[in-house]
């Protein structure tokens, strides 16, 4: 059982590294602030290999693995946690159709995916429809070699921006059974995008909803078969909740390390806090949930590499794990700033407004308590 990473991982970490501290550090305060959605800086990540990490290579995917996409999307994310966490939502979409698409939609779209020239959002949820998403109301009515699409989906990262939309849409009965995953491009008509949300964090991403209205979609724009649409969206949600999980670390190790620095040089009484008992006790808590919260990621991300049947548990609680203490160790850094950790002149409260969000999308962390005691509980 190894614990450590590998020559060739270490150097993917190194270069998401590298890559997050001039590329995306330097500007994530901007980005929030003005909500700048920088396309052509993930352009610049997807020369690296970073829009496809798990797509196969013959149509330029790095074919690497999910513990390898955990390490990068951690590093990436350390620079900035929304920018990261679009790149990881982007892979999944780019990911569907790599793996359950056909060779013409394969060679169709993938090229221009993996280089961002085309950018991918997923979509799943609708107003009525989010921790029970089986429940989806959207749907398709087969008209010739088209679909026409009816419905709404709700908090759609990239929504307007994006080009190329992987739909949960119902073609069938009530329930899962009846969900088909259907490709929407941009400009299609009868597709169009609500406003821009106001949020509370991810500000640097468009989220908005996405509006179908007797939308005109090649059947040839289908993922798989008729039906499939619910399994490929759980599929998808295990490497997705690895995914956040791993962006989660990223942010708290930022805001770990910038406690760290902060200590040092803020002196109260007469001292360094970071002298204080109380301060050094609560750094190391904020170490050991940091620690603990990476070993979740990748045992989870390396059973799902080899296809362990306790996988989707695997990635449920490490989502859970995670993201709660992520959340933690991020506001637990703000504390030791005091009244300065409130102001913007330091990353604290962006990454706790970041941060917030984790233990909400990718199903929630009561949905992940749920799948995790549903594996406990089969007979």
């Amino acid at each position: 059982m190894a614990f450590e990473l590998s020559e060739d991982q270490r150097l993917v970490q190194k270069t998401a590294r590298d890559f997050a501290s001039q590329n995306l550090a330097p500007h994530a305060a901007k980005w929030d602030e003005e909500e700048i959605f920088p396309v052509p800086t993930m352009r610049k990540a997807a020369e690296l290999g970073f829009a496809g990490i798990y797509v196969r290579d013959e149509f330029g995917g790095s074919g690497l693995s999910r513990l390898d996409a955990a390490v990068i999307f951690e590093e990436l994310a350390a620079g900035c946690t929304p920018t990261a966490a679009f790149i990881s939502i982007h892979n999944m979409a780019s990911w569907m159709i790599d793996r359950f698409g056909n060779d013409e939609q394969r060679r169709r779209w993938l090229p221009r995916l993996m280089t961002m020239e085309l950018v991918a959002s997923y979509c799943l949820t609708e107003p009525g429809a989010g921790s029970d998403a089986a429940s989806l109301k959207t749907r398709a009515v087969r008209d010739g070699d088209h679909y026409v699409i009816n419905g709404g989906k709700a908090f759609i990262s990239g929504a307007g921006t994006s080009d190329l939309y992987v739909c949960m849409i119902r073609t069938g009965e009530d329930g899962p059974k009846g969900i088909s995953c259907i490709v929407v491009e941009k400009g299609t008509r009868g597709l169009s995008f609500g406003r821009n949300e106001r949020k509370m964090g991810w500000r640097s991403q468009p989220t908005a909803t996405v509006n179908f209205e007797d939308c005109r979609v090649p059947v040839a724009n289908r993922i798989g078969a008729e039906g499939e649409g619910f399994r490929i969206a759980m599929m998808g949600l295990d490497g997705g909740r690895i995914n956040i999980g791993a962006c989660s670390l990223g942010a708290a190790r930022a805001a770990l390390e910038q406690a760290q620095r902060y200590v040092v040089d803020r002196r109260q009484f007469g001292r360094q806090i970071g002298e204080f008992q109380a301060t050094q006790f609560r750094l190391a808590d904020m170490a050991t949930e940091l620690e603990a919260s990476r070993l979740m990621i990748w045992n989870a991300a390396a059973a799902l590499d080899r296809r362990d049947p306790r996988a989707t548990m695997l990635c449920a609680m490490a989502k859970r794990f995670a993201t709660d203490h992520a959340s933690a160790i991020a506001n637990d850094a703000l504390q030791l700033h005091g009244g300065y950790g409130y102001l913007k002149d330091f990353p604290l409260e962006r990454h706790v407004r970041d941060l917030r969000v984790h233990q909400i999308l990718e199903g929630t962390n009561e949905i992940m308590r749920v799948i995790i005691a549903r594996e406990l509980t089969r007979q």
